[in-house]
This record gives C-alpha cells, sequence and structure tokens, in this order.
C-alpha cells in the first residue's frame, strides 16, 4: 500500500530507469524486512535528465509492486525540491514524502566570516529573541552549548533556509492533509555541525513544522556511488552527538543521504542512529543496470562509457564529486571497470546523457537480461540493508 511511513525506519530505492523495483523488492524480502522502502524516488534534476514524469516514476513502482504482491507499505519520494513550483505535479501524482532542499539558501561563508560581518547579516534576524531562546541554556549537552558567536553563524548559515523550508511546508499542507516531510541540507559545502543540527529542529519546531526526518551535512565526503570519504574515527564521534540531537526531541529519524554503497558507514548508522534512520540512495541502482551491459552487450556498455567520458565535465557540475577522467582505468575487463571509483562517479552523473541517447537501447538490453539485473539488485541492496540493521539484531 502506497502510503506515509513516519517514524518507521526506512530505506529509499531511486529508479532512474523504472525497471529496478522487482529486484528492490527481491532486497527487502531477503533482508528480512526492517525497513519500510521507499519504491518510488525521483527528484526534479533526475525527472529533467531521464524525461520522466513524477507520475511515471510512481506508475513503474506500482506496477512492480502489484506484479511482485508485495502487500506491505511503500512511499513515494518527491526528492530535492527546491521552489514552491515543484510541489503540485508531485501531489497530484499521490507521493507521500516530500524532501524540501533550501541549501541555495544556506549561507555557506558563515563560518568563516568576521565577526562585523556577521553582525550586518545577523540584523535581518529577530536577534533578541533567539538569543533569549538560546542563550539562556545552562546544561551542558553532547551536542554543545550556544554562545554569542556560535548562535550568530548559525542563525547566519541557515536562517533564510529554515524560512524557506517552512514555507514550503505550509505550502504543501494547504495542498495535501498527511505526508513525510523531510529537511535537506547536505548538497551544500560546509557541514553541519550538532549544534547547528540542534539549532535547525528547534526553529523548524518553533515555526509549526511537522517534520519525519532531517538530513545534515555530514563531515567528509559523501559522493555519488562510491564508499565514504573521510575519517571514521572522526564521523563515529559526529554520528553520535547528532544522534543525540535526534533522540532528545524524539520526534524525527535521520536521513543519510547519497547512502549508496557507504559500506564503512553503514555499521556506524546503525550503532548510533538505531531505529531513528532512512537512508536514500539513487545512482546504484542505475549502475548495476550498467554492470549487466558489460557482461552481457559490451558494445553497449562501450558506447555508454564512451560518451560518460565526453560528458563528464559538463554533467559532473550539479554533483559533488572528485573522479577525475585522466584517472579512469584502461582494461578490457568490462564489468571491473563497475568496481573502479572514478569510473563508477563518471558513469553515475552522466545517466542523464546516456538514458537521452541510448535509452531504448539500454532498457531493451536490460530486458533481455532482467533476470541477471534483479539478481544483481537483489544481491547488492541486501548488503546494503543487513549492514544497516543494529548488530544484535543480526546476530
Amino acid at each position: 500500500m502506497l502510503t506515509t511511513l513516519h517514524l518507521t525506519p526506512s530505506f529509499g530505492f531511486g529508479d532512474r530507469l523504472g525497471m529496478a523495483t522487482p529486484g528492490h523488492i527481491a532486497a527487502v524480502r531477503a533482508a528480512g524486512g526492517k525497513f519500510a522502502p521507499i519504491f518510488a524516488q525521483q527528484s526534479v534534476r533526475e525527472n529533467a535528465r531521464t524525461g520522466r514524469t513524477p507520475q511515471q516514476v510512481v506508475d513503474d513502482a506500482s506496477r512492480a509492486v502489484e506484479a511482485a504482491k508485495w502487500d506491505a507499505p511503500w512511499g513515494a519520494d518527491a526528492d530535492h525540491l527546491k521552489a514552491l513550483e515543484d510541489i503540485p505535479p508531485f501531489v497530484n501524482a499521490g507521493y507521500t514524502f516530500f524532501t524540501i532542499d533550501p541549501g541555495e539558501y544556506v549561507d555557506n561563508e558563515a563560518d568563516v566570516n568576521p565577526l562585523d560581518v556577521l553582525r550586518k547579516k545577523a540584523a535581518t534576524f529577530n536577534w533578541d529573541e533567539l538569543c533569549a531562546l538560546y542563550l539562556d541554556q545552562t546544561v551542558d549537552q553532547p551536542w554543545g552549548k550556544f554562545d554569542a558567536e556560535s548562535l550568530m553563524r548559525a542563525t547566519v548559515k541557515y536562517g533564510k533556509a529554515i524560512l524557506h523550508a517552512s514555507s514550503m511546508f505550509f505550502r504543501l499542507s494547504g495542498q495535501k492533509d498527511v505526508f513525510d516531510f523531510e529537511v535537506s541540507v547536505d548538497e551544500t559545502n560546509s557541514p553541519t555541525t550538532p549544534l547547528e543540527h540542534f539549532y535547525i529542529v528547534s526553529e523548524l519546531t518553533r515555526l509549526g513544522v511537522r517534520f519525519t526526518s532531517i538530513a545534515p551535512r555530514f563531515i567528509g565526503h559523501f559522493e555519488k556511488g562510491v564508499d565514504y570519504i573521510g575519517d571514521l574515527n572522526a564521523l563515529d564521534s559526529e554520528l553520535e552527538k547528532h544522534s543525540a540531537v535526534t533522540t532528545y526531541f524524539g520526534t524525527y529519524k535521520l536521513s543519510l543521504h547519497s547512502g549508496s554503497d557507504k559500506f564503512s558507514v553503514y555499521p556506524l548508522v546503525a550503532k548510533h542512529w538505531g531505529e531513528h534512520i532512512h537512508v536514500k540512495t539513487a545512482g546504484t541502482s542505475y549502475l548495476e543496470a550498467l554492470r549487466v551491459l558489460a557482461g552481457y552487450e559490451p558494445d553497449l556498455f562501450l558506447k555508454i562509457y564512451s560518451l560518460g567520458c565526453e560528458r563528464y565535465e559538463v554533467d559532473k557540475l550539479t554533483y559533488h564529486v572528485s573522479a577525475s577522467l585522466e584517472l579512469l582505468p584502461g582494461t578490457n575487463d568490462w564489468p571491473s571497470l563497475l568496481n573502479d571509483f572514478h569510473a563508477r562517479e563518471m558513469l553515475h552523473v552522466t545517466f542523464g546523457s546516456a538514458i537521452t541517447k541510448f535509452g531504448a537501447e539500454l532498457k531493451s538490453a536490460l530486458t533481455r537480461h532482467e533476470d541477471a539485473y534483479y539478481e544483481g539488485l537483489r544481491v547488492h541492496f541486501a548488503k546494503h540493508l543487513n549492514l544497516l540493521r543494529d548488530k544484535n539484531e543480526s546476530e
């Protein structure tokens, strides 16, 4: 049943081709069903690049759900909505989960601005009210405590983003009665500290925004389709503090974006976040489709690979990736390219170009080899889901 999932632990399966849901269903079943699935998940950016509509995304997932006789709850995520006009097509298509991305309103310079610059920026906010709310806190918490400077930086950094998220929430509330609502600031240059996380949640709550999940920008690098880049010990400590904020409020989940293939991070997420968890994946299902082509249809795979090399420098501009074309491996073992960091990121972000030019051929090939595709997805996502389970539960 397509429905809201609220605080149930959940996992989002992006499907850029509209063909992956049978494999996603198999993976959820194989992993024992702890996570409620979001089978339809697509952003405005992805729809523009794939040529699909919000309605088509939901319809493709619904057909697969019906064919597989899936009778448990599942969700549909209108991902990374940035503007008020983004909302109606997803409401009309019956989406249940709305991810708001106010990243364009985040002031990344607030972390390094001199105090005189900060004061000028902060003058546009109700500073006396904010000081009364936050500077009178006398009890130290795991995520820290505000002084005047840290409060000013948090206000300048996230204040306008919070107001934009609030306007998106109330616009959506006027069009739909019941929905899951997520606020995501993960696609920004500056990490969200646990203290800033506390500020974001406090302000959203004060403004009357009812949200199901928050996606901070964590330390290190969560790039597309590859494992975590950064200090895992530092991340371990940081995730514990973020979890403490979530536990303090007890009303929402933490959301991990760019969650595909972050195998070194999942045990930390399971340890600290417990039941308060949502993970979002997208392009890794497309990469598994290319793995099938590399093994069964190498000529088509090489056409897509060559196009990706041509398009990478342009297509990567709206993503946080660090792959270099100069470091692509030379090999005749085409399936092994799908294990290489640089090849994975290059292929991941050029999906729109590949689907535009070779979409019909790609889907036809996957139809011929659908059993291999679904099995690859089952294995790949079962690995994700099993690592995200609580250690005690998996023993």
